[in-house]
């Protein structure tokens, strides 16, 4: 089963199941899927609706420090809650030794030998971690590595 066909059967279970915040949050990411479908033109696989998924995520991130920043827990509350449920969709992430072993596998691939490559091993690492390990952790692994 597709990613994107899970969503909407959740999606209907949550109704079934009268779950209105949770009914919110599916209902937000099958909107932006959807809009990225007809922007684009485009039938999304499953790589494609974990990238929508992961910049849901992101978005609901900064909206809870900007809460929190604002003292509104009751709404960074909700943000936390909608993280939980689109959080179910991501694959499965990695530990930081595995990526450590794939940086170290792309740093080898690409002879990347120093700060100037990191654009080139940034490229093949996304590529290969797409949705499985937060890219900014990712970014300082890579650096820290091609500095030594």
């Amino acid at each position: 089963m597709l990613l994107k066909d899970q969503i909407a059967e959740d999606m209907k279970s949550a109704m079934r199941a009268k779950d209105a915040p949770r009914l919110s949050a599916i209902r937000l990411l099958l909107a932006a899927i959807k809009q990225k479908e007809v922007d684009e033109r485009i039938v999304m696989d499953d790589a494609a609706v974990v990238a929508v998924v992961e910049k849901a995520l992101k978005q609901r991130r900064d909206s809870v420090a900007q809460y929190e920043a604002g003292n509104r827990p009751d709404l960074a509350e909700q943000e936390r809650f909608e993280i939980g449920v689109l959080s179910a969709y991501m694959p499965q992430a990695l530990s930081t030794e595995e990526v450590g072993a794939v940086i170290a596998a792309v740093v080898a691939e690409t002879g990347a030998k120093g700060p100037a490559d990191m654009g080139k091993v940034m490229a093949a690492v996304k590529a290969k971690l797409a949705g499985r390990a937060d890219m900014g952790q990712v970014s300082g692994m890579v650096k820290a590595t091609l500095t030594h």
